[in-house]
């Protein structure tokens, strides 16, 4: 089973989130349970949290269905003190509000090296930072997002992803999210079914598909291996669409959230409807 969506607005509540995506046909969906560009946010009401979860058992949506993304202020590699301990009670909170939604999975860019620590010390604060929270949290597993590389982001290559999670204590609770715009970019061919079906082998081989939680689905306005993060509509971009049909038709990608990000909101229901009618035409 595919389940897909996109990343939907929470304006009103989460539980507008889960409309939103009935609203286009998903039965996956994406959401951020709090503004991503703030460090600090009001606490969740008794009220928010049981309209939410009300929300999703009414319209069938399990947490496994549900992909929430963290702050995109948080840097669990910081290499300065102050800003790593701000971040990892910013990646707390959200682990908790996951926790308070009934959310089982929450999707965070790794970190970035700012130019003043190398990549392993970075890569080995951002699994310390991992650490810390699994141990202050329960039934929320940490779902590290590959990256472009742009600037000093780390993730870009899944060696970073695989370093991280060999460093991770409990890796029952850590998994990947793979952006398939972030993979191109980072250099990872995704244009032809040969190309996709390699990078997905090369991805089995030096991650796992054990650990592949969910699934950014975007097609790609920058350049190949160009280290730039710009999203496309699918097959408008330079990643093209036998690379969304070759995902949709590969039986190692199941039961996990594959979730649009793609720059057309307006089109999202067209993009799932193609999407679902990939696997139809197998």
């Amino acid at each position: 089973m595919k389940y897909l969506g996109a990343h939907v607005s929470a304006a009103g509540g989460p539980d507008q989130a889960v409309l939103r995506a009935v609203e286009i046909g998903a039965d996956a969906f994406a959401l951020f349970t709090k503004n991503q560009r703030q460090w600090h946010a009001k606490p969740l009401t008794d009220e928010a949290i049981e309209a939410f979860r009300t929300a999703c058992e009414a319209h069938g949506f399990g947490p496994g269905q549900i992909l929430p993304h963290d702050s995109y202020l948080i840097n669990l590699g910081h290499p300065e003190s102050a800003g790593l301990e701000k971040s990892r009670a910013a990646f707390l909170d959200e682990f908790q509000r996951c926790e308070q939604l009934g959310l089982t999975l929450i999707n965070f860019h790794p970190g970035s090296h700012l130019n003043k620590i190398g990549e392993g010390e970075c890569l080995t604060r951002i699994a310390d930072s991992i650490n810390q929270v699994l141990a202050e949290t329960r039934g929320v597993t940490a779902v590290i997002e590959n990256t472009a590389g742009q600037g000093t982001n780390l993730g870009w290559r899944f060696e970073h992803l695989a370093e991280i999670i060999a460093q991770v204590d409990d890796k029952s609770r850590v998994g990947v999210c793979l952006d398939t715009c972030h993979a191109f970019a980072a250099g990872y061919d995704l244009r032809t079914p040969e190309a996709c079906t390699a990078t997905l082998d090369e991805f089995d081989k030096v991650v796992g598909f054990a650990y592949l939680r969910g699934m950014h689905l975007n097609d790609a306005k920058s350049e190949f291996a160009s280290r730039v993060d710009r999203h496309h509509s699918l097959g408008q971009g330079n990643i093209g669409l036998d690379a969304f049909t070759t995902l949709m038709r590969d039986p190692r990608i199941d039961e996990i959230p594959m979730v649009l990000e793609t720059v057309e909101p307006a089109i999202w229901a067209e993009e799932i409807a193609w999407l679902r009618a990939q696997i139809a035409d197998t």
